[in-house]
């Protein structure tokens, strides 16, 4: 009887402290969020959650309001919708919020890197150093040859004046900016038809990574797509790693000082090609598929396009090819360009969804712009999903849904940076980079990529859809939470070089 006594005894604690991992004995204390576990222990909304995240959130917000914890595959995490009252989240005077540690586990998982200490800042650091200011206009310059490469080739000779060409518009703004991009930062060699090639086949790799990121993000991979992620991370470790690097000239000086950085502080070579794998995807994910949705609202928008159009004419003048072989802009054009600017910003907009995640290191007391206050639990996440609280709300941005491209310009043609929410400047008006310490420290380059791009496309090509009134895609919903969006289907367009006048 005593032995039965203690393996019940053994198998109560062990039901309890079960039960406990799968959360269900959590209740909601004093002055915390409204809780909502869900109905599957452990999981709770984790399904309906990757299903469709926007939706999701949509039909809590309608249920508990702006603040509200969901359980999602045993982490609790705290949506706060509320952009007024982001202030206190993103800046966090008290460090009670972190962001660090949830990034490094995630890039460990991902890219296989191992942070180091610091590396958060001397990532920023070089940022600041080589993708502002001059630096960044070198490597604009070095962009645009890589673009001139890519689409024109190294004799000038792949495209014909006047030869229309098909492709799916996704595919061709995601290759050709995928491509560009990795030459201008990794390096080329002498043989520029070989690299080429090298990049073609590095991207079509890139996009069977890219498609099964997100669940791979979740843990959703069935056994044999686990061991194709884990076939693409050895072959992007090899294809970058810097025993290769030295095979190449021209290799940008942000990503030439942040190796500098790591073999300093004694990083294995092993690792420092998986660092080089993390910033060929956090530099070259999004600007291919931002260029998509501007391309395809400005098709879509002929107005818009006849404003880009006039803005670059004046600004650039005669669009004429250097001996076939490069395109002739000149980079300062690019801080010239308000109306521009005004349909990129639209564009993130209404194409970027990321999710701000910060863990809660404590009990912390949250207030909000209202007054009230909510108790974060030590250990939860707190969540921002700027798409839905911002981006879509009509009260910030009226007729939230519509491509609007002069949302963004005063009536005298500069910049608009006053909105308001409930009558109230709101400082976060769009938040396509994130916010604080999280914010994108490669925002200006990939805003300037991309705005080379389209300026590339609408004053030397000819562009038209294949289906003028094909609708614009929705979104693909695996993609919400994940930076860029990407649309559920492919749109087919048109192009052909203008003839030199």
């Amino acid at each position: 009887m005593v032995l039965w006594g203690l393996v019940l005894g053994t198998l109560l604690v062990a039901v309890v402290g079960c039960l406990w991992l799968l959360g269900l004995f959590r209740q909601r204390r004093p002055q915390e969020p409204p809780l909502d576990k869900g109905f599957i222990p452990w999981l709770g909304h984790a399904m309906a959650f990757r299903k469709n995240m926007f939706e999701f959130l949509k039909y809590m917000r309608a249920k508990h309001g702006d603040v509200f914890t969901v359980q999602l595959g045993g982490q609790y995490f705290t949506f706060v919708m509320d952009p007024l009252s982001f202030g206190s989240i993103l800046k966090d005077a008290q460090r009670k919020l972190d962001f660090v540690k949830y990034a490094e586990k995630l890039v460990l998982k991902v890219f296989g890197y191992r942070s180091m200490q610091g590396d958060h800042r001397m990532i920023h650091s070089a940022s600041t150093k080589y993708l502002m200011g001059d630096g960044l206009e070198d490597l604009n310059k070095t962009m645009l040859d890589s673009l001139s490469l890519v689409i024109l080739g190294p004799t000038g000779q792949s495209l014909d004046a006047g030869c229309w060409r098909e492709d799916g518009l996704f595919h061709f703004c995601y290759n050709v900016l995928f491509k560009a991009g990795y030459l201008s930062l990794f390096g080329c060699t002498k043989n520029q038809e070989q690299d080429l090639l090298q990049a073609e086949e590095l991207f079509v790799q890139f996009r069977k990574f890219d498609l099964l990121f997100p669940r791979f993000v979740y843990s959703l991979l069935g056994p044999w797509e686990w061991l194709e992620v884990a076939r693409l991370q050895r072959l992007f470790h090899r294809m970058l790693s810097v025993n290769h690097n030295l095979e190449k000239n021209g290799i940008s000086n942000w990503i030439s000082y942040m190796l500098q950085c790591l073999r300093e502080q004694g990083t294995a070579p092993a690792m420092q090609d998986k660092f080089n794998f993390m910033m060929l995807w956090a530099s070259q994910g999004n600007t291919g598929p931002n260029s998509f949705w501007a391309l395809l609202f400005l098709l879509k928008h002929p107005e818009a396009m006849r404003a880009v159009r006039e803005e670059a004419a004046q600004v650039l003048g005669e669009a004429k090819l250097k001996a076939r072989q490069s395109f002739g802009i000149e980079i300062s054009a690019l801080h010239h360009t308000p109306v521009l600017d005004s349909v990129m910003e639209e564009t993130l907009r209404l194409g970027t969804a990321p999710t701000l995640l910060r863990v809660v290191h404590g009990d912390h007391m949250l207030k909000m712009a209202s007054g009230q206050e909510y108790l974060l639990r030590s250990g939860d996440i707190v969540a921002l999903f700027p798409y839905l609280s911002v981006h879509m709300d009509p009260d910030i941005h009226p007729e939230p849904t519509a491509f609007k491209y002069d949302r963004f310009l005063n009536p005298n043609g500069s910049r608009k940076v006053d909105f308001y929410k409930s009558g109230k400047k709101i400082h976060h008006y769009t938040m396509p980079w994130g916010s604080g310490v999280s914010i994108c420290p490669g925002r200006f380059l990939a805003l300037s990529e991309m705005k080379l791009f389209v300026l590339l496309m609408v004053t030397y090509f000819d562009l038209e859809l294949v289906d003028p009134d094909t609708p614009v895609p929705p979104v693909d919903p695996r993609r919400w939470g994940f930076g860029t969006t990407q649309p559920s289907r492919e749109v087919r367009f048109r192009y052909r070089l203008r003839p030199a006048k």
